[in-house]
């Protein structure tokens, strides 16, 4: 396998997924931390879980210039944080999600292109496609990448979700 762009960098990333009360500013006091103490945010993504009263955050933090256990005490020492657990890249399950507007002058051949990837046309005009695709953020990086030959127009990206993998 290719290794994405940037990958290097990406030893630095750690993923910590944050149970928290799903109430009125805990993401605010969250983001407050972060800015406060200079930690950098390489991706955030919020939703409540199948309980409603909880939110699971999934931070992907760069460890850089931090130590990512001085992350998760600030983190635990929040009133609405309830549960705060590293996730490892070996023992997780990492996704991401990637709409892009490109044109649609090549059509058959972006389909070629996201089959491999294992996306799909989601929208099309005869001009322009919407393309979208989920999988590791390595792998959306890769397709990424080669979409720029067709020409994107506009790109959006969810950020990392994770779970531990099962045990057995």
């Amino acid at each position: 396998m290719t290794e994405a762009p940037g990958a290097d960098a990406q030893h630095n990333l750690h993923i910590l997924t944050v149970l928290v009360e799903n109430r009125f500013g805990v993401l605010a006091r969250i983001a407050g931390l972060f800015s406060r103490r200079g930690f950098n945010i390489f991706s955030l993504a919020v939703a409540p879980t199948d309980d409603v009263s909880l939110s699971r955050i999934s931070i992907v933090v760069d460890v850089h210039n931090t130590d990512v256990t001085q992350i998760a005490k600030q983190l635990d020492k929040l009133v609405n944080v309830l549960e705060i657990t590293e996730l490892q890249p070996a023992s997780s399950i990492e996704r991401e999600l990637m709409l892009a507007r490109v044109s649609g002058k090549d059509a058959q051949a972006v389909e070629q292109l996201l089959t491999q990837y294992g996306g799909s046309i989601v929208d099309s005009n005869g001009e322009e496609l919407i393309v979208s695709l989920h999988a590791h953020p390595d792998q959306l990086d890769l397709c990424e990448t080669a979409l720029h030959k067709f020409g994107i127009l506009e790109l959006q990206r969810t950020g990392r979700i994770a779970l531990g993998r099962l045990s057995g």
